[in-house]
C-alpha cells in the first residue's frame, strides 16, 4: 500500500481535489482509503441516535453496522490521539492511502496551494513534498501542476501509486 499526504493550509483546497480525484482513481481500478486529520472535534453519529447514546453513556468503542456500510468510533476520554503509523495499520488492504493532513509526517506529500489564501508554501521549509498543485508557479525545482489540471493530477497520482 503506498500512502501520499495531500498537505496545506486550511482553504487551499485539499478536501476538494482530494473529492475529485477519488472517483477518478477508482475508474483506474485503484482501492483507495483516506485518513483526514482534524484539529477540531467532530461528530461522526447523529445525537440521539443509538450508536450516538451508546458513546456518550461511556463507551470506549462503538461499532455500527448495516448492509450499506459499517463504522467504527473509538472515543479517546482524554487519552493521546494515535500517530499516523498507528491509523494505516486499521485500514483494509488498498492499493493508495490518501492522508489529508499530517503535513510533519515523513511520508510523500502533495503540497495544495492557492495564491488567495496569502499562505507561505510548505514544500521549501518542510520535507517529503515531491510535488505542488498549485494556481502559481511555485518557487524551488519541484514538480509543478495547475491545481485544476484534473486530468495531469490523476495520471502524476496513479504513476506514484503503481
Amino acid at each position: 500500500m503506498k500512502v501520499l499526504g495531500v498537505a496545506g493550509f486550511s482553504g487551499s483546497g485539499k478536501t476538494t481535489l482530494i473529492e475529485k480525484l477519488l472517483p477518478r482513481l477508482r475508474t483506474a481500478g485503484l482501492r483507495v482509503c483516506v485518513i483526514k486529520q482534524s484539529h477540531h472535534d467532530f461528530a461522526v453519529d447523529v445525537p440521539g441516535k443509538d450508536s450516538w447514546r451508546f458513546r456518550v453513556a461511556g463507551a470506549d468503542t462503538v461499532l455500527l453496522t448495516s448492509p450499506h456500510r459499517w463504522m467504527l468510533v473509538q472515543e479517546l476520554h482524554g487519552g493521546e490521539e494515535p500517530d499516523l503509523d498507528g491509523h494505516l495499520r486499521r485500514l483494509p488492504p488498498c492499493d493508495l492511502v490518501l492522508v489529508e493532513g499530517y503535513k510533519h509526517a515523513d511520508i510523500a506529500k502533495l503540497e495544495v496551494w492557492r495564491a488567495a489564501n496569502a499562505q507561505p508554501w510548505l514544500h521549501p521549509c518542510e520535507t517529503g513534498f515531491i510535488a505542488v498543485a498549485a494556481d502559481r508557479a511555485p518557487p524551488g525545482k519541484i514538480r509543478h501542476f495547475p491545481i485544476d489540471d484534473l486530468d495531469t493530477l490523476t495520471t502524476f497520482v496513479l504513476e506514484y501509486a503503481r
